[in-house]
């Protein structure tokens, strides 16, 4: 059993299909073709909102393409100093927006808080060209630590946005199983609360190799476009990465397989939990950070399971991250083998 990540995953069958779908004669390239026009409506009905989609094949394209849209060379984001674009993407933000420098704050479970945002944008000295001023917020849904924002929650940071005037973005690499987990309409999360610009996961739940940077401003389009092309993320068999974007929302195939690695987090937390497992961060998505005794390490990899350490929690912590093909009735049967050994 691998909880390793949830992007060692096969591809899901549905969106598969779709791209064995594109695999017979010719279409027009560079997001001409039949599929690639229909994204901007679908993706509009499923926000209840006029949006611009751009997809993307990574998710570090997906949020520093995003973020170039909404910051000059010269601003700064303020992001929690766990997030993926502060602990994991290199110097990709500063290469796609030109410079502009990242302000990591703290928070619990990974998560920025209304009050201690506020508090640090009301903090910031505004020194003139010696400085760098805010100009964006970024959170992340879910979390690098499994937390997930409510729409109230999000409603506070883009209010305190609103007040210090920054953009508001939202890293969604793992989007649908916070709105999963959330059971809410993905619009509460969003641009009802404010956020500008989001990137829209696929590949950690199900898809091959797609992000959709979703434009809750329309007129962005233009320069997402031209960021991307730049970058050489521009695909010419675009096609491919629509096929699979329009399967993924398609049925709500997305919060399917979201909810089946929530639901596989559940279980995994009670085996976890029988074999004297500590939750260290509770977690309504598909991330588990547990303290386990070295014996119980020792056993789970006995058993086949693979999982890696997290040492900033502590000497025992672990990550444990189930995915849209987890087998809960696996787990459960391995937890009951464990109990009966």
């Amino acid at each position: 059993m691998n909880f390793a990540s949830d992007n060692v995953t096969p591809v899901c069958p549905e969106i598969q299909a779709a791209i064995d779908e594109q695999c017979t004669g010719n279409a027009p390239a560079y997001g001409n073709d039949d599929v690639s026009v229909t994204l901007d409506r679908a993706f509009s009905d499923l926000f209840d909102h006029e949006v611009a989609v751009v997809p993307v094949s990574t998710g570090t394209a997906a949020n520093c393409i995003s973020l170039s849209t909404l910051v000059s060379p010269y601003g700064g984001i303020v992001c929690h100093h766990e997030a993926h674009i502060n602990e994991d993407e290199s110097t990709a933000v500063a290469h796609f927006t030109g410079g502009a420098k990242l302000l990591p704050i703290d928070g619990p479970a990974a998560k920025l808080e209304a009050i201690t945002l506020a508090s640090f944008l009301e903090s910031r000295v505004d020194r003139g060209v010696h400085s760098v001023t805010p100009e964006c917020v970024a959170v992340t849904q879910s979390t690098e630590l499994g937390g997930v924002y409510n729409a109230d929650e999000i409603a506070a940071i883009g209010g305190v946005c609103q007040q210090f005037g920054t953009k508001l973005f939202m890293d969604g690499a793992r989007f649908a199983n916070a709105i999963a987990a959330l059971d809410c309409h993905p619009a509460d999360v969003t641009w009802k609360a404010g956020v500008n610009a989001l990137s829209f996961g696929g590949t950690k739940n199900g898809a091959l190799a797609v992000e959709a940077i979703i434009l809750f401003d329309p007129s962005l389009r233009a320069k997402a476009e031209l960021a991307r092309k730049r970058s050489g993320h521009l695909l010419s068999k675009h096609r491919y990465l629509a096929a699979q974007l329009a399967a993924y929302i398609s049925d709500d195939l997305w919060l399917k397989n979201a909810r089946n690695a929530n639901n596989a987090a559940r279980a995994l937390a009670s085996l976890l939990q029988a074999q004297g497992g500590r939750i260290l961060i509770e977690s309504p998505a598909n991330e588990l950070f547990v303290a386990l005794p070295d014996a119980a390490v020792t056993r789970l990899r006995d058993a086949g399971m693979l999982f890696y350490p997290w040492p900033s929690l502590g000497k025992q912590a672990y990550r444990f991250v189930t995915a849209w093909n987890s087998d809960i009735d696996a787990i459960n049967a391995l937890k009951a083998r464990l109990q009966s050994s």
